[in-house]
């Protein structure tokens, strides 16, 4: 009887949890604009959209395309949105043998530089990172850099400049039976890079990969990251030294994660958006959720997409207009673009 008691007292628990995740993860999102970056069947298979604004207002999207991820026909390709169209996509490498991965792209205010980053490899244990730069808003591109051993760059998401003119990316490895995150800093502009960290979370070796981070006062710096199943949230840490030092990796417990990919940027009024999977399994729904008060606390998330399916690997910014511009995984087919007025939405911590 004791038994039969207890088992109901988890299953209503159970039951309780579930019907909490689905309340909280049904508020569709308004978007000002929601529309695929290509159409054609040149790219049967996609993953990993990065973007930036350029200063005329155009957006740069990158991403890697081919048979399928970790095929050696995977390159890095981009595209140019402009009055309101997307350019047809261009290839951006050129590895026949090897698939190319995860490209980030970054603008650096200071200096006019764009920056493409990108893995080359045969896995993520096995890759090295490499770079491509254009100095005239991406019109033109140099070779390929390959980065040191060691050196990997910013693994998924931007990188972000402080108010000191550094540039920090967050990096990670997926070493075998270990992930770990790190930092890698440049006060010259990308010349030289110096790392900070390592961030894991105690007693979990298998742990955390591709930070995003913002600065929230000058030199203090937070990070979130995602996690494996073993842990199941995403984590965070901090650092109060522009990102050589960093606290030990501390789940969220309202925020779920199922070994995905995330995206936050510190928007002009200095509130957090996130862009995520609220789920502890599978790849839908996708959310964003927001907070007031640097991430201390997030208010119900607004669904992005909750169709059967992947929606995955979200990368947003904010434009200089305030509006949020996010691209993500559409069902591994293509890269989805949508544009959110954060104004029209209710942001409070609820």
């Amino acid at each position: 009887m004791l038994n039969v008691f207890r088992n109901t007292i988890i299953f209503l628990l159970i039951f309780m949890i579930s019907m909490i995740d689905s309340t909280v993860s049904k508020t569709k999102v308004k978007t000002l604009i929601s529309e695929f970056i290509y159409n054609h069947n040149e790219i049967p298979s996609c993953h990993a959209s990065s973007l930036i604004e350029m200063d005329n207002g155009d957006i740069l999207s990158a991403w890697f395309g081919g048979k399928a991820e970790g095929d050696k026909s995977v390159e890095i390709w981009m595209s140019r949105r402009s009055k309101n169209k997307w350019s047809t996509p261009l290839v951006m490498t050129n590895y026949p043998d090897t698939p190319t991965w995860n490209p980030v792209l970054f603008y650096d205010k200071k200096s006019g530089k764009i920056w493409l980053f990108f893995k080359v490899g045969p896995h993520p244990e096995r890759w090295t990172g490499a770079y491509k730069t254009s100095t005239d808003g991406g019109q033109t591109w140099s070779d390929i850099t390959l980065l040191p051993a060691g050196q990997l760059g910013p693994i998924k998401n931007k990188p972000i400049q402080l108010a000191n003119g550094n540039i920090i990316s967050g990096s990670s490895v997926e070493a075998y039976n270990v992930w770990s995150c790190w930092t890698e800093i440049s006060s010259d502009e990308g010349r030289t890079w110096r790392i900070g960290g390592p961030i894991t979370v105690p007693d979990k070796p298998c742990g955390v990969i591709q930070p995003t981070l913002w600065e929230y006062e000058p030199g203090k710096i937070k990070m979130l990251m995602r996690s494996t199943n073993k842990i199941g949230y995403i984590v965070e840490s901090s650092s109060e030294d522009g990102g050589f030092t960093w606290s030990a990796g501390k789940p969220i417990e309202s925020l779920p994660n199922p070994n995905s990919g995330i995206d936050a940027v510190k928007m002009q009024n200095g509130i957090i958006a996130l862009v995520y999977n609220h789920t502890h399994k599978g790849r839908t729904p996708l959310n964003i959720a927001f907070s007031i008060d640097n991430g201390k606390n997030w208010g119900k998330p607004f669904v992005l997409e909750d169709s059967p399916g992947e929606y995955s690997y979200p990368a947003t910014i904010q434009s200089k207009d305030e509006m949020l511009h996010i691209t993500y995984t559409w069902k591994r087919e293509k890269i989805k673009y949508v544009v959110i007025d954060p104004k029209t939405l209710n942001l409070g911590n609820n």
